[in-house]
């Protein structure tokens, strides 16, 4: 049989291949090839026994995403399912690579499952605002009992062969085989399970649900409902996996599906999809093909053992990446040093990282006074303090240095990369790489495009970016780029609220409650309120503040007493020494009333809808701008930004997605009622004046990025 799905046999056994790179995912072609070569081999009287296998890299990983939001084209993944449960002949999933989702349930639906020990086996459906839909809440508890399925299904992480076997759900892995000796194993075990006329149905197993405790599912309820932020997909795959226990299976499956209906019509599954492709077409960049060459990069040089500079290197020696870090003076380069080696040990001893893996990334970290160092290194990453002369004068040595063709960057977070680029000879090599702090842990990876950035480094660097386990987008060079720009505008707000009349409390229990990870508040006590009053002091100086309003008294105030945040106890918050919690201070209130009375602040109660409205429309107000002036290639490339920086919601999809979602015209009334009250902090957006007229959508806008304006 032709197409994506083979069947052929091999002495008395079939083996039926899919074959439909890059991933296998379960087309509608998959599918019914998978229904027609079973068939074939249920047919074929020299077989006694069925493989089904992944050609390439992996097994099944999945659905198509292609026709997500698409009716489904017969036969349905269920239906094909239940056929190799139903079948006369033993069948057996042949396993490797990353059998996730419904390349999972269908190899539940087989009779049994070998693996190789590399396999991941997972159900990750919950990340898009699903549940599995085709058996995979019923049939993984039956398998490896309900407590393990709740935990797979909730997170959607994967987990190794090693525990899959432990928990019931292979019955034999083999170590470290090629695709050609998987099916070797897999036909000697099919020839030793023929002697067995009864070939277990996944459906049919009882055992490991029978005399569960319901606590169990209030337990698990009672755990994950604080990491939530108001998603509800989790709790329903809670209760489909309950019904497992709780019900027949034919009836555990019509409430699977049922539960499954009302998760994928929701917001929160479409906002979950958009952010998932929205992560993919950042990657896109105008100019750039899959053809473009790519710089290797086998050795950095990292300059700075700050809070930065430690992550930027760890994230580089995670990934393999030997990292020499250049320090001034010993006692900076031990110090630095000791933090990386602390962050490393806490998490062997939280038992997500092996003594010996901590071992091998350590010795792949250089710590030295030598500037030579930078001479045979593919990409030297600057990240010391965020002073544009000092930055100048680095550059300029590091250019005196460095290699024909290597990369040059820096880790700003607001300064001109032009400008920084002018203190070398090869200004089209220099680039921003702006990480997000804890560097070793957010995702995020701001690439900023100076006016003569070659287009080769940005494609090394969002290759650069997966590597290293980031998200990476590109960012014009404006004040702030995309997301502090964007963010200096929301705290903006926020501190005009709590001088209109608002508590730091409020605003961050509002934000919070919608669903941002910290309010702005909390973000600034953690980001450091000595790095914002930085900023502040440089715009000052630049006259960046004329003809507009200002609105960081408060914060100025907190840090000339020192008041720098978490890093020191004490903030817009004070915190607890050991469990960092966060707790109000009355000497903040008094400084806010302070302030208040000395700019004679008539103050006033401030709804919650308020206050979420002109956080949000702030954001979005200042996100058109961007995307007007081209510094941003699409308004996805902004929640992308702003998901994995920011702590925006995933389940929330950004907030131009937002925009899009309510209508851009009613958000522009919001922000010009807003504007009517205050017109200096919201700065006008043609491009959202545009939209509001046409009631036009700002993912429909494609922006001319080819000479973005000058930074403002």
């Amino acid at each position: 049989m032709s197409g994506p799905v083979t069947y052929e046999r091999k002495e008395n056994i079939g083996v039926i291949t899919v074959n439909n790179p890059p991933v296998n995912a379960l087309s509608q072609a998959v599918r019914s090839g998978l229904s027609d070569c079973l068939k074939e081999g249920i047919n074929d009287p020299a077989a006694e026994a069925i493989i089904v296998t992944g050609g390439g890299r992996t097994f099944m990983a999945g659905a198509d995403i292609s026709e997500f939001g698409k009716p489904t084209m017969s036969p349905d993944l269920n239906s094909v399912i239940f056929e190799y449960e139903d079948s006369s002949k033993p069948t057996i999933a042949a396993l490797h690579g990353t059998p996730l989702g419904g390349g999972l349930e269908v190899s539940m639906g087989c009779h049994y499952r070998v693996a190789n020990s590399k396999t991941l086996l997972g159900l990750p459906e919950v990340k898009l605002g699903i549940l599995p839909g085709a058996g995979g809440t019923q049939r993984l508890p039956r398998l490896v009992g309900p407590e393990l399925a709740l935990d797979m299904i909730t997170s959607g992480n994967p987990i190794p062969a090693s525990k899959a076997l432990k928990e019931g759900l292979v019955e034999e892995i083999y170590e470290n085989t090629t695709h050609e000796e998987l099916i070797d194993n897999a036909i000697v075990f099919a020839k030793n399970i023929l002697v067995n006329n009864e070939h277990p149905k996944s459906r049919e197993r009882s055992e490991k649900i029978s005399n569960v405790s319901p606590s169990l599912f209030d337990n698990v309820i009672k755990k994950i409902t604080p990491r939530l932020r108001g998603r509800k997909g989790p709790l329903r795959c809670i209760e489909a996996v309950r019904g497992a226990v709780d019900l027949s299976f034919e009836e555990g499956i019509k409430n699977e599906r049922d539960l499954f209906k009302i998760c994928h019509d929701s917001e929160e599954s479409e906002a979950l999809i958009h952010s998932f492709f929205s992560e993919r077409m950042a990657n896109k960049i105008p100019g750039m093909d899959k053809n473009t060459p790519l710089r290797p990069i086998n050795k950095a040089v990292v300059i700075g053992c700050g809070t930065m500079g430690g992550g930027i290197a760890m994230s580089f020696v995670n990934a393999g990446i030997p990292v020499n870090i250049i320090e001034t003076t010993n006692e900076f380069l031990e110090k630095g040093m000791n933090i990386i080696k602390n962050n490393y040990s806490a998490t062997v001893s939280k038992g997500r990282l092996s003594q010996e893996n901590m071992d091998k990334r350590m010795n792949l970290l250089t710590p030295t006074l030598d500037w030579d160092a930078i001479k045979d290194a593919d990409i030297i990453i600057e990240a010391v303090f965020e002073e544009m002369n000092i930055k100048k004068e680095i550059f300029t040595k590091i250019d005196g240095l460095a290699k024909e063709g290597a990369i040059l960057a820096s880790n700003t977070s607001t300064l001109d990369i032009d400008e920084i680029a002018d203190a070398t000879n090869r200004p089209e090599e220099v680039v921003g790489t702006h990480f997000f702090s804890p560097a070793n842990v957010m995702r995020l990876l701001e690439i900023v495009r100076g006016s003569r950035t070659k287009v080769d480094i940005l494609a090394t660097l969002m290759a650069l970016a997966k590597k290293i386990k980031k998200v990476g987008i590109i960012a014009g060079n404006c004040d702030g780029f995309v997301g502090n720009r964007m963010f200096h505008q929301y705290i903006q707000q926020a501190h005009l609220l709590v001088q209109e009349g608002a508590t730091p409390e409020q605003v961050d229990s509002v934000a919070e409650s919608w669903g941002w990870a910290m309010g702005p508040f909390a973000v600034n006590d953690l980001a450091g309120n000595d790095v914002g009053w930085l900023i502040r002091k440089r715009h000052k100086a630049e006259n960046y503040y004329e003809g507009k309003i200002y609105a960081s008294d408060v914060a100025d105030r907190l840090c000339e007493l020192g008041r720098f945040g978490q890093k020191v106890g004490k903030g817009f918050y004070k915190y607890d020494p050991k469990t960092r919690k966060r707790e109000s201070d009355p000497e903040v209130h008094k400084i806010i009333e302070d302030v208040r009375r000395e700019k004679g602040v008539n103050t006033r109660e401030i709804s919650d809808d308020e206050i979420l409205s002109r956080l949000h429309g702030a954001l979005i107000n200042e996100g058109t701008r961007i995307l007007e002036e081209g510094h941003a290639f699409r308004a996805s490339d902004i929640d992308v930004c702003y998901i994995n920086g920011y702590g925006f919601a995933a389940h929330r999809g950004g907030p131009m997605w937002q925009a899009d979602k309510i209508g851009v015209n009613k958000v522009a009334k919001e922000i010009n009622n807003h504007r009517n009250a205050d017109n200096l902090s919201w700065p006008e957006s043609d491009l959202m004046n545009t939209l509001e007229e046409s009631n036009g959508k700002l993912s429909d806008f494609v922006p001319d990025t080819s000479n973005p304006s000058k930074r403002s």
